[in-house]
């Protein structure tokens, strides 16, 4: 069944409740929330923290701020809902920190409170609408709007949802300098379990300042040069762009939700589990993974993490900012699902162990691999799972949260259903949240329209859910995911042919580079214009200056602003520039040029000096 129902997700940005005229408090205060007993420290801003902060001051707030709503068990009192968040203030230190350096400024410092306060919106209600929970989350939302001042803002803005003078919800929006989505997952729990009067182990997960010395130190400082050396090395040989196709021109990046709940798909990615002895989240990965390069035509799956950075129990509870990517790179070619299966957890590994980083030095890294191999990264698939944080959340409100969606007793009978929701606009081509996998599958996917029209959408969903009924019961043949799932891979026509382990369009990139040399005359092509081995080719570029002054160098650079910008899908750099004075009569036939009389020639990419060390 599907759905275009405007149900909010995670992190979408359209206020629907508030522009159809939802409900409106009745009642409105604001009320001060005192704390004290906390130790004061400074020190340096942690990795992640550093990460997020260039983020902050770079992006727009309602893409970088995060949001949670907590639903409030009957029966609580307002003073009591307040006296759990001033513990939590209390407990844990990122709560209680700022920046203090200026505002334009990326803050290497981080402050401590002892003491302080923050404010908590009380909002009390008549009525609260056909859909409450809904409700809340257009509240958390509508907060993300406005921009977190480092250096003096407390980092939750708080609104307590009441009806009839009832608490109902606690609607808060957080800076993304000090918490992430699972931070706010522990926060959640820790506040359920004060307002049940349970009382709290005491902290062992690491603090920010705390994970800042440690990476500090001589391990941190090698793990993060292996990180660094780990991104260059799948950046410098994978694919760059997972949809490198015709039709993946660049858009708006507006993409609509689409959310999967299905007891089918559950129950058989349970089985395959079981059949295969491999966790369900693994299983879960390698059939996303599969199915995506399959679905792009690509022989390795390169896609980010974010949540796999808390893969050490040192960080796993940790109230902290550990917004970092893990990278996957898994090879998907093989005879069998199982197969790739059997790669996909040491993959997984390798990808968390390296997802702790100074991302100063690993952009700085990605732009000289990038520049040397003639490519632009570009972060086109990205998967969360979460589901381990939601299971957590159900256990312990013991009901329904913002991530599910829908109460335990609406999704008795769902065996497959599709709801499309609002628009969100994503730096991504195919993101997708894992929200819950018992006692259903919970997906919400993210798909650029330019890639996905909404029937191909759908049709990616329905078949990721049939390729786990499939290898639920028996492994099944790479060959013969079309026929099992109906995904269908990209076309590629023409002169389309993989360059350096990437697709690419010779004709495609000439025409960029003829673009970016105003016009000049331009021919590219593979080898030495013979037909090349798939896979092992690579691509020469015939320049006709006419006299101008044109370098190697200067059209390599020229050529890669086009890359790095916004132009067209696939562009791959030559490996080598040979400019001639005039054009051949027959300026598609390689051998011509090479008859022309060669003014200079080169790689384009400039060798360091002594003095660029």
């Amino acid at each position: 069944m599907v759905r275009a129902a405007g149900r909010a997700g995670l992190g979408n940005t359209t206020d629907t409740a508030t522009a159809s005229g939802g409900p409106r408090p009745g009642r409105e205060r604001t009320v001060t929330v005192a704390y004290t007993g906390g130790e004061e420290r400074r020190g340096p801003v942690t990795m992640g923290q550093a990460n997020m902060i260039r983020c902050i001051l770079r992006d727009e707030p309602l893409h970088i701020n995060n949001h949670d709503v907590w639903p409030v068990p009957a029966g609580t009192a307002t003073e009591q809902v307040l006296d759990a968040l001033r513990a939590l203030v209390v407990r844990h230190e990122a709560l209680r920190t700022t920046f203090p350096e200026p505002a334009t400024n990326a803050s290497r410092t981080q402050v401590v409170a002892a003491e302080g306060n923050f404010t908590v919106r009380l909002l009390d209600h008549d009525e609260f609408g056909a859909d409450p929970a809904h409700y809340a989350e257009t509240v958390a939302r509508r907060a993300r709007a406005g921009r977190f001042r480092l250096d003096r803002d407390f980092p939750l803005r708080i609104a307590l949802l009441s009806l009839r003078g009832a608490p109902a919800f606690v609607a808060l929006s957080s800076s993304h300098a000090v918490t992430d989505g699972s931070a706010l997952a522990v926060l959640h729990e820790e506040w359920l379990a004060l307002l049940g009067g349970a009382g709290l182990p005491p902290v062992t997960a690491l603090t920010p300042l705390d994970l800042a010395a440690e990476e500090a130190t001589p391990a941190g400082l090698r793990r993060s040069e292996a990180s660094l050396r780990y991104w260059k090395q799948i950046i410098g040989t994978g694919p760059q762009e997972m949809f490198a196709e015709p039709r993946a021109a660049r858009t708006d990046g507006q993409q609509p939700q689409l959310t999967l709940r299905s007891l089918r798909g559950a129950r058989a990615l349970a089985q395959a589990a079981k059949r295969t002895g491999s966790p369900s989240p693994t299983v879960l990965l390698t059939a996303w993974c599969t199915l995506v390069a399959h679905r792009a035509g690509q022989s390795t799956c390169v896609a980010a993490a974010p949540l796999s950075n808390r893969s050490r129990p040192g960080l796993a509870r940790s109230v902290n900012t550990l917004s970092q990517d893990a990278l996957l790179s898994l090879d998907v070619r093989g005879p069998s699902f199982d197969a790739v299966l059997r790669k996909a957890w040491g993959a997984a590994l390798g990808a968390y162990r390296h997802s702790q980083f100074d991302s100063v030095r690993l952009w700085e890294a990605i732009d000289e691999t990038t520049f040397e191999r003639g490519s632009h990264f570009a972060r086109d698939v990205v998967f969360n799972d979460v589901s381990g944080l939601t299971d957590a959340r159900e256990s312990a409100q013991g009901r329904h949260t913002r991530l599910t969606g829908h109460a335990p007793d609406a999704e008795q009978d769902v065996e497959l259903d599709l709801e499309w929701g609002p628009l969100q606009v994503l730096p991504t081509r195919l993101l997708c949240f894992a929200y819950r996998t018992r006692p259903l599958l919970h997906l919400g996917m993210w798909a650029d329209p330019a890639l996905f029209t909404r029937e191909e959408a759908e049709t990616f969903l329905t078949g990721l859910v049939k390729l786990l009924e499939v290898v639920a019961y028996e492994d099944v043949p790479l060959a013969s995911l079309t026929e099992a799932t109906g995904v269908r891979p990209a076309e590629r026509g023409g002169d389309w042919l993989r360059v350096d382990g990437c697709w690419t369009s010779p004709a495609a990139v000439a025409d960029a580079l003829s673009g970016a040399l105003g016009g000049l005359p331009v021919h590219v092509a593979t080898d030495d214009g013979s037909a090349p081995a798939p896979g092992g080719e690579h691509m020469t570029a015939f320049i006709a200056s006419g006299g101008a002054p044109l370098t190697p160098d200067g059209a390599h650079t020229a050529l890669m602003e086009t890359i790095s910008g916004p132009g067209p899908s696939g562009l791959l750099a030559p490996v080598r520039y040979v400019i001639v004075h005039d054009p051949p009569a027959a300026q598609g036939d390689s051998s011509a040029w090479l008859r022309q009389r060669i003014l200079m020639e080169g790689n384009g990419r400039p060798r360091p000096t002594r003095d660029d060390h």
